[in-house]
C-alpha cells in the first residue's frame, strides 16, 4: 500500500510540509460566507454530527418542514434518512422523496442548496445508489445538470485518514488499509477494496472505472495549489467522481476554498462524505468538548444505554464499563428474535428490570448477547431485515419506558437512529456538540416522549476503549 500501511499517522504526516493554518483560514472565511447556497446533509445514521454544534437534525422531511429551515439563517442542516437500515430499494424511494421535497422547498423559499450525502467512515453504506438516487432527481427538478460527485471519507476523531488514494482506518496507532478491516467484511457492505478508485468501479460495477476517477493529492493540497484543484473541480461532468485525500483539517480546508470557487462558477456537485468536511463547510470556530453540566438534568434517576453494535470495538468499551459501581448489565437475547412471542416476552422482562434500575439510580445497560445472530442465507438484505427486527425490540424498550432516565445512550448507527426516532419520538432536535471526540449529543425536542434530555449518539466503531466508560462518568457526574 506504497509503504503506508503499519506507519504512524505521525510518520506518514512527516512526509508533508505543514500549512500556515492562520493563512488559510484568512482565506477560507469569507469564502465560506461569500457562498449563497445551503448545505443539506441526508444522514444514513444519526453519527454524522459527530464534528458539529448548533445546527438542527429534522428526523422528518416533508416539503414545509424543509423549507421552514432554508428560511432560517442556518448555513447547514441535517435531515436523518436511517437508510442504512432499509432495503436497497426502500433506500433509492426514500431518496426520490427526499430529494423531490428538497427541491420544492428551494422554489418555494427561493434558496439554493448543495446536497451532502453522509455515509460511513468505513465506506459502508447504500453507495452508490443514494447519491446516483440525488442526482437523477434534482437534474429532473431543477433542469440543470449535477456535474460532479466528491468522495472525502476523511474523519480523523475515527481515524479516518485518505493518502495516495488509499483509505486507512488508524487500528492500534498504525494505519491500516480499510479494505483489510472487519468494517469491509460487514455482512450487509462489505467490499475489497482500500484504493478508492477501485473502491468506486467495485461498488459501481464498472459503470464508472478506476480510471474515470479524478483525485486531489495531498502533495496538491500542501502547495495551496489553489488554481489546479479548482480546474479539476470545474472540469467534472456527467457526474464523474473526484476523491479528496487528506491527513488533517487544513488539507480539507485548502480543498473546501476550491471547491467553493468552483460552485461560484455555476458547477454543481453531490458530495459523498463522512463527518469531517461537514466540520469545515459549516465554518463555526471549534468548541470544547460538552462539560458534565451542560449534560446532566439534574434528575436523581439512573440512565439507560442501549447497545446494539457488535463490533469488537464496542464489545471492548462495554467490558470497561463493568469496572464502573452502579452500572447494570441486562441482556437481552437476539437470538429468540425470529419466534415473535418469545421476543416480545424477552423484551417486556428486559424493560420491567431497566425500571427499577432507573428508579434506584442506577445505570442499566442493555446489550444485545455478544455472540452474533447470523442467519448466513447468502442474502444480504435478509441480514438487514433481521437486525432491524433486534433493533425495534431495543427501541420498544425505550418507547415503553415508564420512568424518564436521568441521560440515555445509544450504541452503534442502527440503534441510536430508532431509538431517537421511534423511541423518543424525535421530529426536530439540536446538536449540543460532542461528549468525546466524534461522539454527538442531540437535546430532544418539546415534541419528545423525553423533552430536553441528553441523547448521546455513540458511533459503534469510534472511540477508545475506555471512551464509553469516560461518558458515562461525565453524565454521572
Amino acid at each position: 500500500m506504497n509503504g503506508i500501511k503499519g506507519l504512524t499517522l505521525s510518520e506518514l504526516a512527516a512526509r508533508y510540509p505543514a500549512y500556515d493554518t492562520a493563512e488559510i483560514d484568512r482565506i477560507l472565511i469569507p469564502a465560506l460566507k461569500s457562498l449563497d447556497r445551503q448545505f443539506i446533509v441526508l444522514d444514513d445514521d444519526p453519527t454524522g454530527i459527530q464534528t458539529v454544534y448548533d445546527v438542527a437534525v429534522l428526523t422528518v422531511w416533508d416539503t414545509e418542514s424543509i423549507a421552514a429551515e432554508m428560511r432560517g439563517e442556518g448555513t447547514m442542516f441535517f435531515i436523518l434518512t436511517n437508510s442504512r437500515s432499509l432495503s436497497h430499494d426502500d433506500t433509492k424511494e426514500l431518496h426520490r422523496t427526499i430529494a423531490r421535497n428538497i427541491a420544492e422547498a428551494s422554489k418555494l423559499t427561493g434558496r439554493d442548496y448543495i446536497l451532502v450525502s453522509r455515509g460511513d467512515s468505513t465506506l459502508r453504506g447504500h453507495y452508490p445508489a443514494e447519491t446516483e438516487t440525488l442526482r437523477r432527481v434534482t437534474e429532473e427538478m431543477l433542469e440543470i445538470p449535477v456535474d460532479g460527485e466528491i468522495i472525502c471519507p476523511f474523519f480523523p476523531e475515527g481515524g479516518r485518514y485518505t493518502a495516495d488514494d488509499i483509505h486507512f482506518l488508524e487500528e492500534n496507532g498504525k494505519l491500516l488499509p480499510v479494505g483489510e478491516s472487519e468494517f469491509a467484511r460487514d455482512k450487509t457492505f462489505g467490499y475489497t477494496s482500500s484504493n478508492l478508485k477501485d473502491w468506486v468501479a467495485e461498488k459501481t460495477g464498472g459503470t464508472f472505472g478506476a480510471g474515470d476517477v479524478v483525485s486531489v493529492s495531498i502533495d496538491e493540497l500542501r502547495r495551496e495549489d489553489y488554481r489546479a484543484i479548482t480546474e479539476k473541480l470545474t472540469g467534472l461532468s456527467g457526474f464523474r467522481k473526484l476523491i479528496v485525500n487528506a491527513l488533517d483539517y487544513d488539507d480539507i480546508k485548502v480543498f473546501v476554498i476550491s471547491f467553493i470557487q468552483a460552485a461560484a462558477s455555476g458547477k454543481r456537485y453531490i458530495l459523498r462524505s463522512a463527518a469531517g468536511i461537514l466540520k469545515v463547510l459549516l465554518g463555526k470556530p471549534g468548541r470544547p468538548l460538552l462539560g458534565g453540566a451542560e449534560l446532566r438534568s439534574g434528575s436523581s434517576r439512573g440512565g439507560i444505554i442501549i447497545a446494539g453494535s457488535h463490533v469488537s470495538k464496542t464489545t471492548r468499551q462495554l467490558e470497561k464499563l463493568k469496572e464502573l459501581p452502579d452500572v447494570v448489565f441486562l441482556e437481552l437475547n437476539q437470538h429468540l428474535a425470529l419466534d415473535s412471542a418469545a421476543f416480545a416476552g424477552e423484551i417486556s422482562r428486559v424493560q420491567n428490570l431497566a425500571e427499577k434500575e432507573i428508579e434506584a439510580g442506577r445505570t442499566a445497560v442493555i446489550q444485545t448477547r455478544r455472540e452474533r445472530f447470523d442467519l448466513n442465507t447468502g442474502n444480504r438484505e435478509d441480514e438487514l431485515r433481521l437486525a432491524v427486527t433486534i433493533s425495534d425490540g431495543l427501541t420498544g424498550i425505550v418507547a415503553n419506558l415508564r420512568t424518564a432516565p436521568g441521560f440515555i445512550i445509544a450504541k452503534g448507527g442502527i440503534t441510536s437512529s430508532d431509538v431517537g426516532t421511534k423511541g423518543l419520538k424525535v421530529r426536530r432536535a439540536m446538536v449540543m456538540g460532542q461528549i468525546l471526540p466524534g461522539i454527538p449529543v442531540w437535546k430532544t425536542g418539546p415534541e419528545s416522549r423525553f423533552p430536553g434530555i441528553a441523547y448521546v449518539i455513540f458511533p459503534g466503531n469510534v472511540g477508545s476503549d475506555n471512551a464509553l466508560k469516560e461518558a458515562v462518568e461525565k453524565l454521572r457526574g
